[in-house]
């Protein structure tokens, strides 16, 4: 994908030459070798059509679209509509997921952008070392059965290798791996608040209190359940361990 981005914007240096010439901030030369040199200021534009790609690239690349599943659905099991809001659901998934890929960023940062910043390597150099690391990462919380899903569907033949999966399979196959285990996480972590619900309701339907809602009673004891077992703690930590597993 990032590569893409560096051919559109090299698409983009003939028509802007065509109007003003001899300007540095257009320019690509190229060395005897035949490697290209950007100029500074097309780097920057290439740079900041990237960053607007980050949020995409957040979902879909990382432990970010488990991580907010689950909590919007626990959220969900305890019966509080809107507590904890939306901005501490997502500052939660936003902090747990640079916790979980940290050891990827590490590896992006030692192998191929410290190299880039330090011109030791070039730019398509440093974007496939920088693939690496993400791609093993995905690779190890996919399964097989959904690389082949979108294999099929792409047409695309049998690899023999899990480096050998291209971005546009491996990307697609990985969210829906993700989707999968989250609502798998999701139902377990549902089912002891489904439990109370069907004892409060039948409990008060036993006592003719047909008129009073059973979510405002078993409210009180699914959010004493789950501080008595030290819920947050459990579900964060299950979370990141489901990673590392």
């Amino acid at each position: 994908m990032i590569r893409l981005l560096f051919a559109l914007s090299l698409l983009l240096i003939p028509f802007t030459a065509w109007g003003q010439t001899g300007l540095e901030a257009v320019q690509v030369q190229t060395g005897e070798d035949g490697a290209q040199t950007w100029s500074l200021s097309l780097q920057v534009l290439a740079l900041m059509t990237v960053l607007t790609l980050l949020p995409a690239a957040l979902l879909m690349m990382t432990s970010f679209t488990r991580i907010i599943i689950v909590l919007s659905i626990l959220r969900t099991a305890i019966g509080t509509a809107t507590t904890p809001p939306n901005q501490v659901l997502l500052g939660l998934a936003f902090f747990l997921t640079l916790f979980v890929m940290m050891p990827v960023f590490e590896r992006v940062y030692d192998n191929a952008l410290q190299p880039y910043m330090a011109e030791e390597l070039s730019a398509e150099d440093a974007v496939r070392e920088a693939s690496g690391p993400i791609r093993d990462f995905m690779i190890a919380q996919t399964r097989e059965d959904d690389i082949g899903l979108f294999l099929r569907i792409a047409n695309h033949d049998e690899v023999e290798a899990p480096e050998d999966v291209p971005f546009s399979v491996l990307v697609p196959a990985f969210l829906t791996s993700e989707l999968k285990t989250a609502f798998q996480i999701g139902f377990i972590l549902f089912l002891p608040f489904l439990v109370i619900d069907l004892v409060v309701a039948s409990t008060l339907m036993s006592m003719g209190m047909m008129m009073l809602s059973p979510m405002i009673v078993s409210l009180p004891f699914k959010i004493m359940l789950f501080v008595v077992v030290d819920g947050w703690s459990l579900v964060m930590g299950t979370l990141a361990a489901s990673f590392f597993s």
